[in-house]
């Protein structure tokens, strides 16, 4: 049974769904396993447990938001 992990920050659970589907969708139709035969798990940390280039992914939303505003 293929097991796949998929870790991030926080989701909506709309997105969590989504992810669920699609992931496993195209992981059967590229391998050739039954898509039942999969399991999905879906690992949420908190932002300020994720870094990209030394910045909590956090202050990156923040920065993307204020940016965002200012246009």
């Amino acid at each position: 049974m293929p097991s796949i992990t998929f870790e991030s920050g926080n989701l909506t659970t709309e997105v969590k769904l989504e992810l669920m589907e699609k992931i496993t969708e195209i992981s059967s139709e590229i391998t050739g396993i039954k898509k039942e035969l999969f399991q999905l798990s879906i690992r949420e940390l908190a932002d300020e447990n994720i870094a990209i280039g030394g910045r909590s992914l956090k202050r990156i939303k923040q920065e993307h938001i204020k940016q965002d505003l200012g246009k």
